[in-house]
């Protein structure tokens, strides 16, 4: 199938992100720890030019820990500052902040130097949708959280959230791209849950997933479902949907809701820590 999701707010979000960001000392990426690059909206190095850069690596606990570690020291290799984090359980969102200082620390110097003392890091926070931004804005905010007003980007839909003397947050949407040069980045999107189910054949979704999962995480798969990995893929949503008890009317087998059953138990970690690209491939 032809993955494809845009409407018609995401165009907007972006002309007020370009809008805003003459305002930014730094940009804050959050990706899909199990999927770094696919979630990694390419417009985002363009619009980030000449600003300092930090990249979340965000659900680390659903992702492989081997693959966390190597994405880490790939983007690392590339310029970026990069954080692990869980934005739902706080997990590694306290060493943020050093990173902030120490990702702005010529931006800070220059001011000092300047005379100006006192003024906060304008971060503007960034991802794709369903990446956990919001989550991770909470989280990092705790009680604090509060609109700054009084400067360009309040308005609804975004948001200034000053977090501490030292540091303000620019919220912005989720936002995609037009177009998928690549259509298996958005098939990992999909997987991921970052584009509406309701636009997806779930069942080619799960035989695409079945077949990774064959190929990179042996066991994996019959761990969970006491099935034959070496059967096929066709096999394998087949006894899933027998041992779940998957029907339809007239007793035929539901490979939708099979299908469904798998997805959800990877969205869910049910399967186990599993990263779907790897940087090996990818530099």
């Amino acid at each position: 199938m032809n993955y494809h999701w845009y409407p018609g707010h995401m165009t907007k979000a972006k002309r007020m992100m370009q809008e805003n960001i003459k305002l930014i000392d730094l940009v804050i990426e959050l990706v899909d720890a199990r999927v770094p690059l696919s979630s990694r909206n390419p417009d985002i190095d363009e619009l980030g030019k000449n600003k300092a850069r930090l990249i979340l690596l965000n659900k680390s606990d659903l992702a492989s820990d081997k693959y966390n570690a190597e994405w880490i020291a790939w983007f690392q290799s590339k310029g970026y500052y990069v954080v692990r984090i869980n934005s739902r359980s706080g997990a590694g969102v306290k060493a943020i902040n050093g990173v902030i200082g120490e990702a702005c620390k010529e931006k800070i110097e220059r001011d000092r130097r300047r005379g100006i003392k006192n003024r906060p890091v304008r971060a503007m926070v960034v991802g794709i949708p369903n990446v956990g931004k919001s989550t991770f804005i909470n989280t990092f905010a705790g009680k604090a959280c509060t609109k700054t007003g009084n400067k360009p980007g309040v308005t609804k839909g975004k948001q200034w959230i000053r977090l501490n003397k030292s540091v303000e947050l620019l919220d912005t949407p989720g936002i995609l791209w037009p177009k998928f040069e690549d259509q298996e980045v958005g098939m990992k999107l999909a997987t991921i849950g970052s584009i509406k189910d309701e636009l997806l054949n779930v069942e080619e979704l799960t035989i695409n997933l079945i077949e990774f999962l064959v190929k990179y995480y042996e066991g994996f798969l019959t761990k969970r479902y006491e099935c034959d990995e070496k059967a096929g893929a066709l096999a394998i949503l087949e006894t899933v949907a027998i041992n779940r008890s998957c029907r339809l009317k007239g007793n035929e087998l539901d490979y939708v809701k099979a299908a469904g059953i798998i997805i959800d138990d990877f969205r869910n970690s049910k399967l186990g820590k599993i990263t779907l690209e790897f940087p090996e491939t990818k530099v």
